[in-house]
């Protein structure tokens, strides 16, 4: 590869200008949408079913994006205060608060105008989505789509293709997936074609290896991105644009600009000097504010349970097998939305894991008050990673939506003392 590619910005760098221009793309198309009265399939990060939803014409809607991209902008407040001035209360997820206000002002949004759906389809990887979409259901009469995919029974109790227990499952999801598709034809007025499903399928072949590939290189020293700030970038196209061409050209891309980055030594930050991993989900209404209380010490997030969860299971570069379509699809969404409820339920052992292949040097943990299913459990789990390894851990609270609950004030000392310590830590190492 030539080295002057780099000079100039068109490698090194480019994973993220284009996906925030991927990102505007795809709400510019759904404000279209919404112009032209058209319904949206509205789904969840976890267990999308975009590749089947491509199939048959529908816009895609994530509230879950949505709702993270008012706290982004610093205007979560005022949707969440509609939305408890409407009844809900302050203490359930801030992503339902600001979506319920979205709705209530006609899909108004700081990136534009949001559809109103005409069905939504979603797993029940997160026990909010399915009274979530019942929301929906009253206030636009929706078409709603449970599709129950079978978790882990417990930590080390996954089973795999082969074995009978899976073999059940995936006979079960595929059956849903099979009710689904008569619905969905009604509700687009599309027939279903299983060319187009295979083509959907061999797109996101494509970005899940890739996705895969970019985790694993960022084992590389110095770290190639950020897993928050770069990541949440990385896994807007990554929903978004699942089982689309432009998904899979994107995530190609990626995996080239970060095998120059590894190549040539350019890592995110000039001076590395603490690698962390993160559990939990960022603090978007002080987000870039938040990732700077880290950097400022010269630490970096080399991964995150975050880029797990969050990307439905892609991480693990699942493959389809396209002469099989709807089966494939099954033990697709099995593996992968199973992976993700894994990432936030059963994550030690995974962290010990990354620990190793990432040469980490601390984890931080970040509980969050409106997210229970994300939160809930993470002082025990830390407990358990502290137990089972001799990595220092840093464990903040604070929220992904609601400002009034964050002091930056607080997570700075917290940080800072975190920092000291293991700074402490690396000069004793050096000593002995």
């Amino acid at each position: 590869m030539d080295d002057d590619l780099g000079l100039d910005g068109t490698i090194v760098g480019r994973g993220n200008k284009d996906g925030a221009q991927l990102f505007r793309t795809w709400f510019e198309g759904l404000s279209e949408a919404a112009e032209q009265g058209r319904g949206a399939a509205y789904v969840f990060v976890m267990g999308s079913m975009c590749e089947l939803l491509q199939v048959f014409d529908l816009p895609v809607v994530f509230p879950e994006i949505n709702s993270l991209q008012t706290a982004v902008r610093r205007v979560a407040h005022e949707f969440l205060s509609e939305a408890e001035d409407y009844g809900y209360s302050p203490d359930i997820c801030g992503y339902v608060k600001a979506d319920v206000a979205v709705q209530l002002r006609g899909g108004e949004h700081p990136m534009g105008r949001i559809p109103k759906p005409s069905i939504a389809v979603y797993t029940n990887a997160c026990n909010t989505y399915i009274k979530w979409a019942e929301i929906w259901e009253r206030m636009h009469d929706t078409q709603i789509f449970t599709l129950d995919v079978p978790g882990s029974r417990a930590a080390g109790k996954q089973t795999w293709p082969g074995d009978p227990d899976f073999e059940n499952d995936r006979a079960y999801v595929s059956a849903q997936i099979k009710e689904l598709i008569p619905i969905l034809e009604q509700v687009s007025g599309v027939k279903f074609d299983i060319d187009r499903l295979r083509e959907s399928l061999r797109y996101a072949n494509v970005m899940s290896a890739a996705w895969a590939r970019v985790l694993e290189l960022n084992q590389s020293t110095p770290s190639l991105f950020n897993a928050l700030s770069d990541g949440t970038i990385y896994l807007g196209v990554a929903n978004g644009f699942r089982g689309a061409e432009e998904g899979a050209r994107y995530f190609t891309e990626l995996v080239e600009e970060m095998e120059y980055k590894s190549e040539h030594g350019i890592g995110t930050l000039t001076d590395e000097k603490y690698r962390l991993l993160f559990v939990g989900v960022p603090c978007y209404p002080i987000f870039r504010r938040f990732t700077e209380l880290f950097t400022e010490w010269g630490g970096t997030f080399v991964g995150s349970t975050y880029l797990w969860f969050a990307s439905g299971g892609s991480n693990l570069g699942f493959q389809y097998d396209l002469d099989d379509p709807i089966e494939s699809l099954a033990e697709g969404v099995l593996v992968s939305v199973r992976d993700a409820m894994d990432s936030m339920f059963f994550q030690t052992d995974m962290l010990a894991e990354m620990i190793d292949d990432y040469g980490a040097d601390g984890v931080v943990y970040h509980p969050i008050k409106s997210c229970r299913t994300v939160s809930t459990g993470l002082a025990d789990n830390r407990r358990a990673l502290m137990k089972a390894t001799n990595i220092p851990s840093l464990f903040i609270e604070s929220d992904l939506m609601d400002r009034r609950v964050v002091s930056e004030a607080q997570l700075k000392n917290r940080v800072d003392a975190f920092f000291e310590g293991l700074a402490s830590r690396k000069q004793q190492a050096v000593i002995s």
